[in-house]
């Protein structure tokens, strides 16, 4: 099992904290790190590798829905820019990865302190200390599942 299904087990079984709301395709959840206030993810609920093996109407639907979930973050997290990544080596499993960022958000890693966010050291990225607190957590999950409702 991939470490997204194993996700989305833990979803389908009530124990993902980070769960803010499931839609036709996917599931959005609250990324475990936030060096990048408000960082999401929508994981397909299909295990597949690749956009273009989900058929034109599934294919067609995740990606409206994922840009309503980069809607309501860029609202709920008031960013200045959203950046989109469907990455993908070690876990193949279709999964967005949505940054809400603000201009100079990379401090001394970027260029003028902006740039793309893995510029930013992952040390630094995946550090315990830029993990949500529970309240924290709590707080991120209700305003972007707010905006999810609205639109």
């Amino acid at each position: 099992m991939c470490l997204i299904c194993d996700r989305i087990k833990m979803i389908q079984d009530g124990t993902n904290p980070y769960f803010v709301k499931e839609m036709q395709t996917g599931y959005v959840v609250i990324g475990d790190h936030q060096h990048f206030k408000g960082y999401t993810l929508f994981l397909c609920k299909r295990h597949e590798t690749e956009l273009f093996l989900l058929d034109m109407q599934e294919r067609t639907l995740f990606l409206q829905e994922m840009s309503i979930v980069a809607e309501a973050a860029s609202k709920a997290f008031k960013c200045e820019k959203m950046n989109y990544e469907l990455l993908g080596m070690g876990d193949s499993h279709l999964h967005w990865h949505l940054f809400p960022r603000a201009y100079g958000d990379l401090g001394e890693y970027g260029v003028n302190g902006n740039g793309p966010v893995w510029w930013y050291p992952k040390d630094k990225f995946y550090d315990d200390s830029v993990r949500p607190s529970k309240e924290e957590l709590e707080s991120m999950r209700t305003a972007l599942l707010e905006q999810l409702n609205s639109l």
